[in-house]
């Protein structure tokens, strides 16, 4: 295991308000388990996360603290002032990342903070700059349409073959009330022309993207940077599930190492001068790798890539901005990442698209809510489940 820091603490901060965001508490255990005193900055009273053994406190995100709001800057410094020393901030959502790279300058007496460009976040997640971002790095990346009426948006859908994704450009301005997904399936002009409209009043527009064919295979690549572009730590893996199929999140995960994408996000980092964790999702179509998403932050399933000394993501970054050696562990390619929540419903539908020959062996299993050491907030989440089950079926048998 490597030797952290333990005098240095660290603060994973979250703006999106998602109490089951799997990634946060992953984050807080790998952190906890190594000694580190971990905080978390979030905007919900209570979740699964705020039940960790591991978790060393907790603060709430005022009201109306955004992303550019002066009120987050005087929270990041309040919280500053109560852990007592300059501490590892790190972002595990988009807004967030985008927030601490804007205020990187007014927080770097109190923080430990990789050295990106202010504005290469913000780039990165709006799906529109990514898009000419590919084009100009001659990375492969599905077409894209920006509409600019409900009719466009009808038409472009039609060109595309009567089917798409659909985005939203800049997805962290979409109100938490919205009921509007980051991303989802296109199946006509009618939903077309609805979504665009929805657009204006969430503060978002509407990109469609082309729907690439199910036979590919959707992959992605976690890793760590140092400030010369070095890679840390990190791996390749195959989402083997996911939820919704073809346009979801990660339900059960496999990693299987890909030389060639590792190389292609390795350039990536180093054309883009990236110093932190990214988080990247490709889909490979016809022996292409299509980057479909660039997350400047630990992507929700990083615990999948922890090598045999222990050493994740977080953990390297942690090492880094402390100025400690990243050990080198020896990869454990095979093991897979299973999201109890999500693959319980995943693994009723059928697996799309052709899968890589997983490695031999028995594959040990990462879950994202349940550890011995720390099992209350897998209870959590079950107690959340099953209530939202038992109101359903009250408002069933109520409707009879």
């Amino acid at each position: 295991m490597a030797s952290m820091d333990t005098e240095v603490p660290a603060l994973l901060l979250r703006l999106d308000g998602n109490p089951f965001h799997h990634g946060t508490l992953g984050a807080v255990r790998t952190l906890g388990r190594a000694g580190v005193e971990t905080h978390v900055l979030l905007d919900e009273p209570a979740g699964p996360v705020l039940r960790s053994r591991h978790l060393y406190r907790a603060h709430r995100r005022p009201a109306g603290a955004t992303v550019d709001h002066p009120r987050l800057l005087d929270e990041l410094r309040r919280i500053a002032a109560l852990i007592g020393r300059r501490a590892v901030l790190l972002a595990m959502d988009d807004r967030g990342a985008i927030a601490v790279a804007r205020l990187a300058t007014e927080l770097t007496d109190h923080y430990l903070l990789p050295s990106i460009p202010a504005e290469l976040p913000e780039q990165l997640t709006d799906k529109s700059e990514l898009a000419l971002l590919c084009a100009r790095l001659n990375v492969p990346h599905p077409a894209t349409r920006l509409p600019g009426t409900a009719a466009e948006a009808a038409a472009a859908l039609e060109e595309m073959g009567g089917r798409a994704v659909a985005k939203w450009v800049r997805p962290w301005l979409l109100p938490p009330d919205s009921g509007l997904r980051g991303t989802s399936l296109v199946p006509d002009a009618a939903t077309a022309a609805r979504l665009f409209t929805a657009g204006t009043p969430a503060g978002s527009r509407l990109l469609l993207q082309q729907l690439l064919p199910a036979h590919g295979t959707d992959w992605f690549f976690h890793g760590c940077f140092d400030r010369d572009g070095r890679l840390l730590t990190g791996g390749t893996g195959v989402k083997t599930r996911s939820w919704p199929p073809r346009a979801g999140l990660t339900a059960v995960g496999r990693w299987v190492p890909n030389p060639k994408l590792t190389a292609l996000a390795c350039r990536l980092a180093a054309e883009l001068g990236y110093h932190g964790i990214l988080d990247l999702d490709f889909r490979h179509v016809d022996g292409g790798y299509h980057l479909l998403d660039f997350n400047p932050r630990p992507g929700a399933q990083f615990r999948l890539f922890t090598d045999a000394a222990g050493t994740d993501v977080v953990r390297a970054h942690h090492l880094d901005l402390t100025g400690r050696p990243v050990p080198r562990g020896r990869p454990r390619p095979g093991r897979l990442l299973v999201v109890e929540n999500y693959a319980a419903v995943a693994l009723l539908t059928p697996a799309p698209g052709a899968r890589p020959t997983p490695t031999g062996g028995r594959p040990t299993v990462e879950a994202a809510w349940f550890a011995a050491d720390d099992p209350l907030p897998f209870l959590a989440v079950l107690g959340t489940l099953a209530r939202r089950l038992w109101h359903k079926a009250s408002l069933r048998l109520h409707r009879r």
